[in-house]
């Protein structure tokens, strides 16, 4: 398969799994429920039954709600696989390379494994016009950012926090990024969060960027990596992402328009 195809696969295989949703209800953590299950529960309940909630629109509703919020999810979670694919095809990094994680410790006395989206270890990089150019652009982010010389002199590479967006003020994802930038320049890591869309809340861009984090955002035509995500991945990794998706625009948006289209009608 060519690069395309393959890139093209990764985010319709996420996306498609959207197409299936069911709420649950709060009944469990099993698949959700079918329209007659739905029914079922909502007559079965004597105040939900007098104010008609049983009906077909209600559980269309429900599954419109909760289906968005998974295909948002499922889109950032294919374009993180892609991103992190990308890295490996064009740097011709292994599969060990693009994985980072670490352990923390938990009140229980027991560890836990948080996970990155993605890692360029310099080291790793064996072409050495793509291992300046990831250089200079770590250099040139890290003084944008206020890192000191020492620090940065410090760093062995960049890992990756990818969204397809950010508008959520959830502040406790915010303390978890926070904790994970610390951890990374504790590991001699650069932190990157790389936003694919360009919606993201001014304030948290703000407290990231206090934080250290070097963040790049979905515009497109800056000419600027160090603010731009597509810059980035174009003149830094050497991989025109927005030209992809440009070029498999039509496929992606009837994908989503199938998926949508689901997700819109209570039938079973």
């Amino acid at each position: 398969m060519t690069s395309d195809a393959r890139y093209l696969e990764i985010i319709l295989n996420s996306v498609r799994v959207c197409a299936a949703y069911k709420p649950k209800f709060g009944q469990g953590r099993g698949s959700g429920l079918t329209l007659s299950q739905f029914q079922d529960l909502y007559q079965g309940d004597p105040f939900y039954n007098w104010f008609g909630l049983d009906n077909p629109m209600m559980y269309a509703a429900h599954k419109a709600a909760g289906g968005m919020t998974s295909v948002y999810r499922q889109i950032g979670i294919g374009c993180e696989k892609v991103f992190r694919q990308v890295l490996q095809d064009t740097l011709r990094l292994s599969p060990t390379d693009v994985v980072w994680s670490y352990e923390t410790p938990t009140p229980g006395g027991k560890t836990r494994k948080l996970t990155l989206d993605g890692r360029v270890p310099l080291p790793s990089i064996k072409d050495s016009a793509a291992k300046k150019r990831m250089h200079d652009w770590m250099k040139q982010s890290a003084d944008s950012l206020g890192v000191e010389p020492k620090v940065f002199d410090s760093l062995t590479g960049v890992v990756f926090e990818v969204r397809q967006g950010y508008k959520s003020k959830d502040s406790k994802r915010q303390n978890a990024d926070i904790a994970n930038a610390s951890t990374a320049y504790i590991k001699s890591y650069m932190p990157c969060a790389a936003i694919l869309s360009n919606q993201i809340d001014g304030d948290i861009l703000l407290r990231y960027r206090a934080e250290k984090w070097s963040v790049i955002t979905g515009v497109v035509g800056r000419n600027d990596p160090l603010t731009s995500t597509y810059d980035f991945m174009k003149d830094v990794v050497g991989y025109d992402l927005a030209a992809f998706f440009e070029r498999n625009t039509d496929t992606l948006r009837a994908e989503v328009d199938t998926v949508l289209r689901a997700l819109l009608t209570p039938d079973d």
